[in-house]
């Protein structure tokens, strides 16, 4: 081989490398740096890109999507003289890659260090119980401060999180013990509530017992002398009814007297010790035998005492005496 055919074979050798070393692949989400002989010349997008041998220079690939920062614990005092442990967790996207790489030196330090130092500022103006009821406030105010701090950087701070709170052990225990006040507090006070309403219920109930017992018993009185009126009024309409029958059938003097016989027999019958016998009573004979026949069926033993009001009555009252029925008030006397 000739020694131009050597000197082809380099120099197609030395342009296969030159061409490798000109051409750059860039990833998605992912951005270069481009410097010729020491000074930014560009930025490389996705895609295929050719470059100057041996006078460009590219940086690391750098990273386009958001990117999660978990910090360590730092020691924060609050205003009221409590130091406790705080960790913050950064969400953040780097937006220009030419003042991320010019911008700042160990941009991901910075961020670290700027962020303690804001989460000491803000929460030394909030007491214990404010920072641990107003996380989404300290939150939002370090974002918007590590925002606009790392905007020169380009970066872009999207979110900042206080991931663990940590007061000391006595303040964690006095914690817990109000904590646990606090819970039977709320405990006794349910329980009285039920009871109370419980109570309420059980009065409310006897109440109503009480009212629907009365108005039972108000509608059964009702009903019985609604009843008892009916009754007295059927009664009374019965006996007007037979009163008007009895007029109406013009009675004579023999139903008279023995309606009368019959009333007296009534009055044999009770407890009374005086008969005053009439003087117009007729029919001395049957009257004699009524009353004889009401003597001996009830064994009445009572004394009879007439009063004689005329002759005819007198002649009565010695055949009476005759009989043993009844005795004159002087004898009783």
């Amino acid at each position: 081989m000739s020694v131009w055919g050597i000197v082809l074979i380099v120099l197609g050798v030395l342009l296969l490398i030159c061409l490798c070393i000109s051409i750059r692949i860039v990833r998605q989400a992912t951005a270069v740096v481009v410097e010729r002989l020491g000074k930014y010349r560009k930025t490389l997008d996705v895609g295929v890109h050719i470059i100057l041998p041996f006078f460009d220079r590219t940086s690391k690939p750098i990273s386009l999507k958001e990117t999660v920062a978990d910090f360590k614990p730092q020691p924060v005092i609050t205003k009221d003289n409590v130091t406790m442990q705080i960790d913050t967790v950064v969400y953040f996207q780097i937006t220009d890659a030419k003042l991320f790489t010019y911008g700042v030196d160990h941009p991901i330090k910075a961020i670290e260090n700027l962020t303690a130092t804001t989460l000491r500022n803000i929460v030394g103006e909030l007491e214990l119980d404010e920072t641990l009821t107003s996380r989404d406030t300290v939150n939002s105010k370090m974002r918007i401060i590590l925002d606009e701090a790392t905007d020169p950087w380009g970066i872009k701070i999207n979110r900042v999180e206080l991931k663990n709170i940590l007061p000391p052990k006595d303040i964690q225990d006095a914690m817990d013990k109000q904590m646990k006040a606090e819970r039977e507090r709320r405990e006794l006070i349910l329980r009285a509530e039920g009871e109370k309403k419980s109570n309420i219920l059980v009065a409310e109930g006897e109440k109503e017992a009480k009212i629907l017992r009365a108005q039972a018993e108000k509608t059964a009185k009702i009903l019985a002398a609604e009843a008892q009126k009916e009754s007295l009024i059927a009664i009374a309409e019965g006996e007007s009814k037979a009163i008007e029958l009895i007029n109406s059938a013009s009675p004579d003097a023999a139903y008279v007297t023995l309606q009368g016989f019959e009333a007296l027999k009534v009055l044999a019958n009770g407890n009374a010790t005086k008969i005053i016998v009439p003087s117009d009573i007729q029919n001395v004979s049957g009257l004699l035998t009524s009353m004889a026949e009401v003597v001996k069926s009830d064994n009445i033993k009572e004394k009879i005492i007439v009063k004689q009001e005329n002759e005819s009555t007198n002649e009565i009252v010695d055949k009476l005496k005759d009989q043993s029925l009844i005795k004159d008030s002087d004898d009783e006397e």
